[in-house]
């Protein structure tokens, strides 16, 4: 049975970020991957959008790591050359009964560490953009957008470039502690030997560490799946800005985003799934979208939205639940020396990635 350094379980933009972290730290990466091809899971079918920060709870792990991660993001695609774009976002009220919720969003957003929310009237926020109906919004400057895979492929090539490997078409069937490493068997037989392992296999996260032996169960979340489906605009939105309804207890709303060539696309929404790979749109979903979107843009024609793609939150809390914090396991919080779980990491997890590598080093030092 060969012998490594490190295994992380997962090339999504999590895993690799963690893997570029410990092998820029010194350390033998290996990173084994289930498909064919880094980042083709809840990493490839998301908004790309760099959240602030603004909307988690104060303290959690999602807000502090979103902040930095943000940060960490940004200077990164800057000095690697990853096409990205500081577009800001509006978060509008549409009626009068939502303006007192903007401030309650700022105190929120301060509370993060965020501190450049500007409130604007809806004379000033139609300035901005001209389209848009509101009576008030919020403007978030550091909000943006990024190329996904771009990012992938650079953090894939810093690891590589420290001596990291990775082993595609390379499932992890289960994991056992013992005579103080990790077995790592993959569902081709093939088996290896860690000192340390990371498991960031998403959507399988919950199960991969359901499978290894020698972790107590009573540790481990449920996992739940949330698809969310998106619909493209025909033509080209008339708005430079991410548009975000006032949040609701449903959820974030219908809110618009643009890719880095200014199309625009609205979603997702919310529909609980029983499995991971149910990824179809339903083009009858859309139906509902129009009058949500027409709230803060009148003007959209009807039969303009199409479906486009589907993605998954690979989340750890029911339909009827609060959003769970990021679960991120490691010794002290499970007893199996060298393992660390990344459970539960739905949105912003694509912001925080290089945060949660640096947090994940951090929790594997002596």
């Amino acid at each position: 049975m060969e012998t490594v350094d490190c295994v992380v379980v997962g090339a999504g933009v999590i895993g690799l970020a963690v893997a570029r972290a410990l092998a820029l730290g010194g350390r033998e990466v290996w990173v084994l991957e289930a498909e064919n091809a880094i980042g083709t899971q809840t990493s490839a079918r998301n908004s790309e959008v760099i959240h602030a920060g603004i909307y988690y709870p104060a303290g959690s792990l999602k807000a502090r790591l979103c902040v930095q991660g943000k940060t960490m993001l940004y200077d990164y695609c800057a000095s690697r050359g990853v096409a990205h774009q500081r577009c800001g976002k509006l978060i509008v009220a549409t009626n009068a009964t939502q303006l007192a919720e903007l401030q309650n969003i700022i105190y929120k957003a301060q509370a993060n560490g965020v501190h450049d929310l500007q409130l604007l009237s809806a004379t000033q926020a139609q300035a901005l953009e001209p389209a848009l109906q509101c009576v008030g919004a919020l403007l978030s400057p550091s909000t943006g957008i990024v190329d996904s895979h771009a990012l992938m492929l650079s953090l894939l090539a810093d690891l590589e470039n420290a001596g990291g490997t990775l082993a595609l078409n390379s499932a992890v069937a289960r994991m056992h502690y013992a005579q103080d490493a990790i077995e790592v068997v993959a569902e081709d037989g093939t088996q290896l030997r860690a000192r340390t392992v990371v498991n960031a296999a998403g959507h399988g996260a919950v199960a991969l560490a359901g499978h290894t032996q020698g972790l107590p169960q009573a540790k481990l979340p449920t996992a739940y799946f949330a698809k969310g489906s998106y619909f493209a605009l025909a033509g080209r939105a008339p708005f430079s800005r991410l548009i975000y309804p006032v949040p609701e207890k449903a959820g974030l709303g219908v809110h618009l985003t643009l890719d880095l060539g200014g199309q625009a696309k609205f979603g997702p929404d919310v529909q609980w799934v029983e499995r991971a790979d149910d990824l179809q749109v339903e083009a009858a979903r859309g139906d509902a979208f129009y009058a949500e979107v027409r709230k803060y843009w009148p003007a959209l024609p009807d039969g303009a939205l199409s479906p486009a793609y589907a993605g998954m939150r690979p989340k750890i809390s029911g339909p009827q639940e609060a959003a769970a914090d990021f679960c991120i396991q490691g010794p002290r919080d499970h007893g199996v020396p060298g393992l660390v779980n990344l459970m539960g990491l739905e949105s912003p997890g694509l912001t925080s990635a290089l945060a949660i590598g640096a947090f994940v080093q951090g929790l594997l030092e002596p």
